[in-house]
């Protein structure tokens, strides 16, 4: 049987592993790194939230966080210090229209929905392109069909979507009318004309911000 493991190396292992996987991870992943024996059974878990809590604990005053969302913990840059991270990288992030930024709010607020429900409360026809966006991301995915004529796709949010905005379940989420708010003041802004940007389908728009991130201080910066 191997030797259980001290709470330094413990600490160590933990740490390494949210360095290296690049994407979030559960204590049930962090506990299936280590062979019979080297963890307590019972105590194992415990001792895994244990270490976390001390990573967290350290990162505190630096320019990094251990932050938990859906899918578990990681290590991010603190969002007030992305205006200086986010120019290591040339590209500018990616920048969403009005009409995607609705549509994803219509989604995540009232999920699961279709794409005639979210047409008749815009008032607009969905383009195809919108969609295909928020899936190709991640953010939504198809959950079922509704049993009515033509068996419409139901979209909902995903657990992708949760991490990637910086929240462990969607009773984080701040008031609709303070997303829809958010995106009235934010296009306010904007040097074209807002048909323009409807237009868009999707695509990115100089000087449309990201609405919805910003509301709820996630990150804007390349994931």
């Amino acid at each position: 049987m191997n030797e259980q493991l001290d709470a330094a190396q413990l600490k160590r292992i933990v740490e390494a592993a949210l360095m290296a996987a690049g994407e979030p991870l559960s204590v049930n992943r962090l506990a299936a790194l280590f062979r019979p024996g080297e963890l307590h059974p019972q105590e194992g878990r415990k001792r895994i939230r244990d270490s976390l809590a001390h990573l967290g604990e350290e990162a505190e005053g630096r320019g990094y966080e251990l932050k938990q969302v859906a899918s578990g913990y990681r290590f991010q840059v603190r969002q007030a210090l992305s205006p200086w991270i986010s120019r290591l990288w040339e590209e500018k992030p990616p920048r969403y229209s009005r009409a995607l930024l609705e549509t994803l709010a219509l989604i995540v607020y009232r999920q699961p929905v279709t794409r005639a429900d979210i047409e008749s409360v815009r008032g607009v026809a969905v383009s195809q392109n919108i969609l295909r966006t928020l899936l190709e991301r991640g953010w939504i995915r198809v959950v079922g069909q509704r049993e009515s004529p033509g068996r419409p796709n139901l979209y909902g949010a995903t657990r992708g979507f949760l991490d990637y905005f910086n929240l462990q379940s969607f009773d984080d989420l701040p008031p609709l009318d303070k997303v829809q708010q958010k995106i009235e003041q934010e296009l306010k802004q904007l040097t074209k004309p807002v048909m323009e940007a409807e237009s868009a389908d999707g695509e990115a728009q100089p000087g449309t911000a990201e609405a919805l991130a910003e509301v709820v201080q996630l990150p804007t910066t390349r994931d």
